[in-house]
């Protein structure tokens, strides 16, 4: 054996790697605990730490009717789904959520799936492999998901340029339009909190005749009257083909969806083996999911204390020259520019403040441009928005890390 292969050696390089460029990622021990959020306790610090970079947008993984809703589905129901939808059958609760679902997005019909990440992925190369010729316009910024989806379809592909409406009528005014193509971009994009141009890439759909495809993760349950997201916010979920959320993040839970016409759910069911072939949701996540939705549907007090919370982090932040990104939305992108600093950065936090905020690096961001991304939440305090402004101030001078202009 002395001739085989060194996998650890290899293993550890690459960890070394990510080391030396100040990337490797630490999982910090946390317990939330129900009615404390965003205070959880640090098994790896031993005290309680103020969280704010939780997708749980809304606190809503702690909401009473949420937490009732699922107790009782776990009496009556159990823990598992049993397996496949294919082979267990389709717990009840599932079709109710489905059903929930297309109707907050106007749709026909939905699917649900194991998470965002499948259904992006799914979706995407079950979509593309099935139409003959197919042609994909993604955004360059469009999330990990959502390119591995296309890379699977093994269909052709064209980059347009971040948000860039110009740039993808250029790509599409190059191809036939009895070709078929899919467009298929984000809503919100995380990691910078902007918006997507939806309403102008809707009108090249209809120009050139291709599916609309919205990755609107980030924004349902945040976003509209009902909280659908940004697209129903514009008054454009009718002019959307596939729209694609999570119940993971502003509802809570654990799961991805697509809404769509019943043909294209259909299709996608039938013949993604992403959904095909994965154990099921379990009907206690289906029962909190739909609790979620629902109290969301009917209640804006949660997005209103989000967004009123969301601007005072960014008003407080930019008296203390603090840098931040410039957003419309609840994502608060506070740069760093080098990920060795960023994690000392974010270590600081933890260690000396109490406060719990992962580094964002490459290649979740671009190289030179980590950050620390906050998401603000209805349930932060003044008092903590004031600690967390007051430590980043620390931080900043500890690390004599550049200030806002």
């Amino acid at each position: 054996m002395a001739d085989s292969f060194n996998y650890n050696a290899l293993f550890d390089q690459g960890m070394a790697r990510l080391k030396a460029e100040g990337r490797y990622r630490v999982f910090h021990d946390l317990e939330r605990r129900v009615g404390h959020f965003p205070v959880a306790h640090s098994h790896s610090t031993g005290k309680s730490v103020t969280i704010w970079c939780s997708n749980d947008y809304l606190g809503m993984g702690q909401h009473p009717k949420v937490i009732l809703a699922m107790k009782e589905a776990l009496s009556r129901f159990g823990a598992g789904a049993g397996g496949t939808r294919n082979i267990s059958g389709n717990h009840h609760g599932m079709v109710e959520l489905e059903r929930l679902l297309a109707r907050l997005h106007g749709k026909e019909s939905a699917l649900v799936f194991t998470s965002g990440y499948t259904a992006n992925e799914a979706a995407l190369s079950t979509l593309t492999s099935q139409i003959p010729d197919c042609a994909v316009f993604s955004d360059e910024r469009n999330h990990a998901s959502m390119i591995q989806g296309i890379r699977a379809g093994r269909t052709e592909k064209h980059i347009f340029r971040h948000s860039d409406p110009d740039h993808l009528e250029f790509l599409l005014s190059r191809m036939a339009k009895a070709r078929p193509k899919v467009i298929a971009f984000e809503s919100i994009y995380s990691m910078d909190g902007d918006v997507g141009p939806i309403r102008e890439i809707c009108d090249l759909a209809e120009r050139y005749g291709a599916l609309t495809y919205l990755d609107e993760v980030h924004a349902v349950g945040m976003y509209g009257p009902r909280g659908a997201g940004i697209a129903e916010r514009e008054g454009l979920m009718d002019r959307l083909d596939i729209i694609q959320g999570t119940l993971a993040k502003a509802y809570g839970i654990m799961g991805g969806y697509i809404a769509a016409s019943r043909r294209v759910i259909d299709t996608v069911r039938s013949f993604a083996p992403g959904f095909i072939f994965t154990t099921a949701l379990p009907p206690v996540l289906a029962a909190g999911a739909h609790a979620s939705i629902s109290h969301l549907m009917e209640s804006p007090a949660e997005r209103n204390g989000q967004q009123k919370n969301a601007a005072k982090v960014k008003a407080k932040l930019a008296q203390a020259g603090i840098p931040l990104l410039a957003t419309d939305t609840h994502i608060v992108p506070v740069p760093v520019g080098d990920a060795a600093l960023c994690k000392r950065a974010s270590d600081k936090l933890l260690s000396d403040h109490s406060i719990y905020v992962q580094p964002i690096n490459f290649p979740t961001v671009p190289r030179g441009s980590e950050r620390l991304r906050l998401t603000p939440s209805p349930l932060h305090t003044d008092a903590m928005i004031d600690d967390l402004v007051r430590a980043l101030g620390h931080v900043w001078s500890d690390l004599a890390l550049a200030k806002a202009a």
